[in-house]
């Protein structure tokens, strides 16, 4: 088992840095050859999503005893074979995982013999301390004692900011049949705005392409000719073969000896060769994964020849691994009595999809669960805390987690009328756009105005227009008040008072409710004609 932690500042010493060797391969004709062939499996965004279905094409995919079927019979088409993954392992999991603080996918990692893997940003969300414990075990109150996990995780820029030095090993080199390949970690820089401040304060996110070149030049000078990156950065293929994204940037910018790059963080496909490059990315929740094929020159160490392919794990086509079958199904049966805890009823189905104006159904149903929490006038809700959405019937406690997994503390603040239309003017942000779910308000914004100035009147929910210079009281999750996603004017705020977590908020006024829960789109935002 993989359990030894590199001193980082040994890394300026080659002889020093981490060499994972791959357990030996079968010798088959290749060994015969000079050009040796080595598959790469990699996964992205699994989010402890160990019984997650998703719809592909009408087909039913998903599931990790369905993906490890597919991994175990790609793996024994080619002996020369390592498991990667490219970040978001755990994080805004469902109650199967993460009521057992992620150890359940973990295990289910090292069972299934993982090689490696990089940070996402979802591996923060609960600090520093914990990501830790789940690479290199330790003990955690509501499980005990974990042994972590059994593969190196890798990631060179996320560096602590009391030392200076990547907060885990940067790189590491892997021993394939007698062919070395390098493997540099990165996960987004956007990191530092979309996880919760306190969890990352002592954490700087660098330049992706930087550190990815620092380490290169690393691998280099070791006789490292194929290098692969694992990035959790987004990117995607389009229907016609044309791929965009952070990832097409780090192609551009990455040294040339850079061979093939995973990608992540927007769980997309991505199937494309930029710059020389190789970049692909597998969907995520497990209904996809990644077969890169590489024919590397044993003399020159270079790759001669590479092919990737995105494999949905379709699960009709395939019979679930029982191995894994059989955890999950002992994982399920431990958190089954509060995850099928019927808390009350939904008249109609609700879903994260928001109109033209950016509101939902289903944004409007939790604002107003939290306004109604903390007594406050209005609520801000940010979309990437909505996970899943609500079908109609009765609603489970295992139903509201899906749907908000975080665990975010509500905090009710006091703001000007003027700090509240700042807030609503940083939803278009350059490259991106996040439309907060509201409650006890209602505004307008006129599309063609510049970023920065697009929101008109804003009103309570009486009717009364809300004025840059009054005050009022509004309640928001503790990630977006500290200035999450980008949403700074929320730092502005006093008379900060702490309230219940979100999904606490959401099940007592489901539970509260005497009627079945609904609520749909009714115009709460607005856009000019």
């Amino acid at each position: 088992m993989w359990k030894k932690v590199i001193p980082v500042a040994a890394l300026t010493s080659a002889l020093a840095v981490s060499t994972v060797t791959a357990a030996p391969a079968n010798q088959n004709s290749q060994s015969d050859h000079r050009n040796i062939d080595v598959q790469l499996l990699g996964i992205n965004d699994f989010h402890g999503q160990l019984t997650t279905v998703t719809k592909v094409n009408g087909r039913e995919a998903g599931g990790v005893d369905y993906l490890a079927a597919y991994i175990r019979e790609r793996e024994k088409q080619n002996p020369n074979t390592l498991l990667v993954h490219a970040g978001d392992m755990v994080g805004g999991s469902p109650p199967i995982s993460a009521l057992l603080q992620d150890e359940p996918t973990i295990n289910i990692l090292n069972t299934l013999g993982f090689d490696i893997g990089t940070l996402g940003n979802h591996e923060f969300d609960e600090g520093v301390t914990e990501l830790k414990r789940l690479i290199y075990g330790g003990y955690h109150e509501k499980t005990g004692n974990f042994e972590g996990a059994n593969f190196p995780y890798i990631a060179a820029n996320a560096v602590d900011k009391k030392t200076g030095q990547p907060l885990l090993p940067p790189f590491a080199v892997k021993n394939v049949n007698g062919v070395k390949i390098g493997f540099i970690g990165v996960v987004t820089k956007d990191t530092q705005n979309i996880v919760m401040p306190t969890m990352i304060e002592n954490v700087t996110f660098t330049d992706e392409a930087e550190a990815i070149n620092k380490y290169a030049k690393v691998l280099k000078r070791m006789g490292v000719e194929t290098i692969v990156v694992l990035a959790h950065n987004p990117g995607v293929t389009d229907a016609s073969g044309n791929t965009t994204g952070e990832m097409v940037d780090l192609a551009y910018k990455t040294d040339e000896e850079v061979d093939v790059i995973f990608g992540g963080h927007n769980h997309a496909y991505v199937n494309g060769t930029v710059n020389g490059k190789l970049l692909v990315q597998g969907n995520s929740y497990g209904s996809a994964f990644v077969d890169v094929d590489l024919t590397i020159d044993r003399k020159t160490k270079d790759v001669v020849a590479k092919k990737g392919e995105v494999v949905t794990t379709y699960r009709d086509a395939i019979q679930p691994d029982p191995q894994i079958k059989a955890m999950v199904d002992q994982y399920a049966q431990q958190v089954a009595p509060l995850v099928n805890e019927v808390v009350g009823k939904s008249a109609t189905a609700m879903n994260r999809t928001q109109s033209v104006a950016g509101e939902s159904a289903l944004g409007n149903l939790i604002a107003d669960a939290q306004r109604l929490a903390m007594n406050g006038d209005i609520a801000l809700m940010n979309p990437g805390g909505i996970r899943n959405d609500l079908d109609a019937g009765d609603i489970t406690w295992g139903e509201l987690y899906n749907i908000q997994p975080f665990g975010n503390e509500l905090r009710k603040l006091t703001l000007t009328g003027k700090d509240i239309r700042d807030i609503l003017n940083m939803q278009w942000q350059v490259g991106k756009t996040r439309m907060l779910q509201i409650s006890g308000m209602t505004y307008t914004w006129d599309a063609a105005a510049p970023i920065g100035s697009r929101i008109l009147d804003i009103k309570l929910s009486n009717g009364e227009l809300v004025t840059d210079e009054k005050t009022y009281t509004v309640v928001a999750n503790a990630f977006i008040a500290a200035g999450g996603d980008g949403f700074t004017p929320f730092t502005r705020a006093t008379n900060i008072v702490p309230g219940p977590v979100d999904l606490d908020a959401l099940v007592n006024y489901v539970k509260a409710s005497k009627e079945p829960v609904s609520a749909q789109i009714e115009g709460r935002i607005q856009v000019k004609n």
